[in-house]
């Protein structure tokens, strides 16, 4: 069996095949195998170590106790439609109609990858800032398309708005933006947003803005693009409650948008999953309409966790970019004397007992010598975890620690 010479250089370029065509290792996955040989701790992969509100997970269980076990409609369940509209309402004053404007998704992974292979053509431009999730990547490669990058330099991590104008130009189909931001946990203000918004009718682009962590700022206020004067005809608004919830293995996402993008969008994406997570959608209906104080607490509560790794990472001698939102916070090594974090990142388990991620896993070939002693911490972990992963990185401080 022959693969099309086509499609291995698409997948390729997405990062997706290795030189000698084999499938390329996620440098997450090898992480993750890496903290579960060595049991050091994993500050690696985004996902918290604390179930989400009783309220929700019961709601679940109720749900899968009523029958709610087979396949939802395509659009998704109604409850979980109205509660979304009610969501977008409620905290940013933006009204969407639940049965054309929203679509649930498995994941806002799903919901970026129907979105991207919907509404772009072979050799059209996506622009994203980069570092990128990495699925990114990977989806506008498989979309056949060309993928731009604006840089997030630190330690602001924002970007030079005249290169965000020199990237964007009538080549340009879709503006990516993530916001807040993973990995270095910006998040843009609103004359950023608003470039951006100027640039997609200046040269006619669609914006997709990854939101998934929208209730997870620190300060910053959090400002749905969509919400922008003129933004809300061409914007696609994607979140998640993984995040909001700590519930990242039941995968429901969303998008929003005007009706008939909603509609290309389902045409794609009824091709990938079909459906998902029956009894998970009315439990994140349940969560969505929890109350403020609800949401105000999970916000304090991963600030302080941030805090906590913060201190743990300076004490160790890194040097550090605070960030303002998201489950990450961005480590320098270079006064540690490591000008490669990857592979730092090896040697971390065996140094001191824990496990990070390079930030070159979200750069493009290019451009990783210029992130190349940075690394990713997250702190979405219980903060007795975060005390024995600060203690144990001080040992980094000490040089006998590093021989």
């Amino acid at each position: 069996m022959t693969i099309s010479g086509a499609w291995r250089r698409t997948a390729r370029g997405a990062g997706l095949l290795a030189a000698d065509g084999t499938v390329a290792a996620s440098i997450f996955a090898e992480m993750s195998a890496l903290a579960v040989r060595t049991g050091a701790v994993n500050l690696g992969q985004g996902f918290p170590d604390e179930d989400g509100p009783a309220v929700v997970l019961e709601a679940a269980r109720q749900a899968i106790s009523d029958g709610v076990n087979q396949y939802p409609p395509g659009r998704g369940q109604p409850v979980l439609l109205e509660a979304i509209a009610r969501h977008q309402q409620r905290f940013y004053d933006l009204p969407v109609d639940p049965g054309s404007e929203i679509l649930v998704t498995a994941g806002a992974t799903e919901a970026l990858a129907a979105t991207i292979l919907a509404l772009i053509e072979p050799g059209d431009e996506v622009v994203t800032f980069e570092p990128f999730y990495d699925a990114y990547g990977g989806l506008i490669g498989l979309g056949g398309g060309i993928h731009r990058t604006v840089p997030l330099r630190a330690p602001d991590f924002q970007p030079d708005l005249d290169a965000l104008r020199a990237v964007v130009t009538d080549r340009t189909r879709l503006i990516i933006v993530n916001d807040p931001h993973n990995p270095t946990g910006t998040v843009f203000p609103r004359h950023t947003l608003e470039l951006i918004v100027e640039l997609a009718h200046r040269h006619d682009a669609l914006i997709v803005t990854d939101e998934v962590y929208e209730h997870l700022t620190f300060g910053a206020p959090h400002i749905p693009i969509a919400t922008l004067p003129g933004a809300w005809e061409r914007t696609i608004t994607i979140s998640s409650g993984g995040k909001t919830f700590s519930l990242t293995g039941w995968k429901v996402g969303w998008l929003s948008a005007p009706a008939a993008i909603v509609t290309a969008i389902l045409a794609v994406k009824q091709f990938l999953t079909y459906v998902n997570a029956a009894p998970f959608q009315p439990a994140i209906a349940v969560g969505l309409d929890l109350p403020d104080s609800y949401f105000a607490h999970l916000a304090s509560g991963m600030m302080h966790k941030r805090d906590v790794l913060a201190a743990g990472l300076r004490a160790a001698g890194f040097a550090i970019s605070v960030p303002q939102g998201s489950y990450f916070i961005v480590a320098d090594a270079t006064p540690l004397g490591f000008s490669d974090g990857a592979e730092l990142c090896r040697q971390l388990p065996a140094l001191v007992g824990v496990v990070a991620v390079p930030i070159t896993a979200f750069c493009s070939p290019a451009h990783r010598a210029e992130y190349a002693p940075l690394l990713r911490f997250a702190y979405c972990k219980k903060e007795a975890l975060l005390d024995q992963a600060s203690s144990q990185l001080a040992a980094l401080s000490r040089p006998w620690a590093r021989e």
